[in-house]
Order: C-alpha cells, then structure tokens, then sequence
C-alpha cells in the first residue's frame, strides 16, 4: 500500500516508517524537523520537509494517491501547550483539518491518529482505564487531541472517511528527545549518563509507560481495524519518583534528583488498560519497564 506518515522523523514515526517498510510498504513521510531528526529517516521513504498546515499539503496528496494516513505529526509538549494554547490549538487542531480535508478530496482510505490515553482521560474514575471512561481533557494538549478525534468521526459521518484512534499511555524508548520538556525517562537516563542532576514536578503523579516498539506494533495492528478507538499501554502505573529512582538504581549513579512543584494542569494519575485492543487485534505488550528502560539506556549509551 502507498503509506504517509506524517510526523515520520520523529521519535515514534520514524520507528513506524522503518517498520512499514519492513513489511514492504510505500511509505512517504512529511515532517517539517521541528522536532524530528532527518537522520532518523528511513533512507527507503520518500521525504517531504513540510509543515501540516501548509497548503502545499495538497500537492503531495494529489500526485501520490495514498491508501492510508499515519498522522503522528504534532506539538507533544503538555507544559507546552499550557503556556502557549494557542500555538497548540494552531498546529494539532487546524493542521490536523488540513490533512482531513485532503484525505477526503483524494480518497484516502484510512486515517489511522495517533491520539493520547496518557493525557486525555484526566482524573478518571477507574483504573486501569478503559476506553469507556469518559474522556475529560484538561490540558490544551489533551483538549486537542480529544478535539482531532471528534473531528474524525465528523469526517467519517458526513464524507465517509474511516480512521482508527490510538491513545498510547506515556511512550519511551531510543530517538527520544532528551532535550525537550516531553519524555522523562530520556531526560532522566541522558542526564544521569551526563552526570547531571534531574528536576521533578511533584513526583508523586503516576504514569504508565510503554514502550516503543510496542506502540509501533500496536499502529501496525489498527491496519486491521475500523472507525474504533484503543489504548495502548502495560496496565501498570509507577510514580515519577520511584521512575527516577529505578533508572538511577540502574545506571549505579549517586545523584539525586531535586523536587519542584507540581505543573498545574497535569494529571496526577494514568494507567490504561489495553483490554479492548487485545480482544480485537490480538496485541498486547511485550516489553516490560525495566526492559525497556535497558534498551533505552543503551541506546542513549551510543
């Protein structure tokens, strides 16, 4: 099938692009390297430098005749998006209508959008969470998502376009960005490695973390699936303080971490359950955290 990733230099669409193309796949990739990497391009892909919100969007969708979306592409920084809603909204929310719009007058078979189980659900009631859980979003990052998925089932009711919605818990893994303010297992291990102190917001909040490659198995699955939404995740939930404390016990370091106050807007607790997603498609995880975290350490080692 032709294949466009959008977001596809970033930390988990480029792990995707490789994998498309493992399955022999045509994969095209749009990223505008905002925060994606050219090197971690698959050198298989066909690579369009553009933002999703340009209109030049339309050129590439009318000369390849894609089959299927991949639209990973976004601003994925919750404090981020805290002190800049607007700029959020902007790029997730009306980049997001643009591809739609395209994917509509170009016949694209599928949407399959990448969504956040990590952000989106807020405080909820029941844990693990399922997708029956009234989603609440309280971060303009988690607002935009929701906002992106209501505006996939627009499309599909009025112009027909399916899509398949994955909300994966925390992900971590290699090609993530130690330097952003997303992504706390790389910023703790590349700190640590560094023999730099870390910085905690609070610490008490719980997350649950998923791996990569996992997540990436999970999109390669949603190929078999219609107009449904499905978390991904471990089902387990680990505080942010006994996270650091785990990769500092594995690297052997000293350093202590220093707490800050909580960020106002952040969700104090997340675990997921991938029940629903087992049942349909069959997937389930398969790298625990300490596991994952080695993998990690070793790639940030190189």
């Amino acid at each position: 099938m032709k294949i466009l990733v959008t977001g596809g230099a970033g930390f988990v669409g480029s792990h995707l692009v490789d994998e498309l193309i493992k399955l022999n796949h045509d994969v095209f990739v749009v990223d505008d390297l905002s925060c994606g990497k050219k090197e971690f391009i698959n050198k298989n892909a066909k690579f369009f430098k553009l933002d999703i919100r340009s209109k030049k969007i339309n050129n590439i969708f009318k000369r390849h005749n894609f089959d299927i979306i991949y639209h990973l592409a976004a601003q994925k920084s919750v404090p981020y998006s805290i002190k800049n809603p607007g700029c959020d909204a902007n790029v997730n929310i009306l980049g997001s209508i643009n591809l739609f719009d395209n994917c509509v007058k170009y016949k694209v078979k599928r949407v399959i959008f990448t969504s956040s189980g990590g952000a989106i659900y807020d405080e909820a009631n029941n844990f693990p969470t399922s997708e029956m859980e009234e989603a609440k979003p309280l971060s303009p990052y988690a607002i935009a998502k929701f906002t992106i998925e209501k505006y996939l089932n627009f499309y599909n009711k009025v112009h027909g376009l399916n899509y398949t919605i994955i909300r994966p818990a925390n992900i971590y893994g290699p090609r993530q960005d130690p330097m952003g303010e997303a992504g706390v297992i790389a910023i703790f291990i590349n700190n640590l490695l560094q023999k730099k102190q870390c910085f905690i917001n609070g610490g008490d909040q719980t997350r649950d973390f998923v791996f990569v490659a996992d997540v990436v198995s999970s999109l390669i699955k949603a190929l078999n699936a219609k107009n449904e939404i499905y978390n991904i995740s471990t089902e387990n939930d680990i505080s942010i303080l006994n996270l650091y404390q785990k990769i500092k016990t594995i690297l052997e370091s000293g350093i202590e971490a220093e707490l800050k106050p909580s960020i106002i807007g952040e969700v104090f607790k997340s675990q997921l359950s991938y029940q629903k997603i087992k049942n349909d498609l069959d997937w389930s995880p398969q790298y625990d955290l300490e596991n994952g975290i080695k993998e990690t350490i070793n790639y940030f080692k190189k």
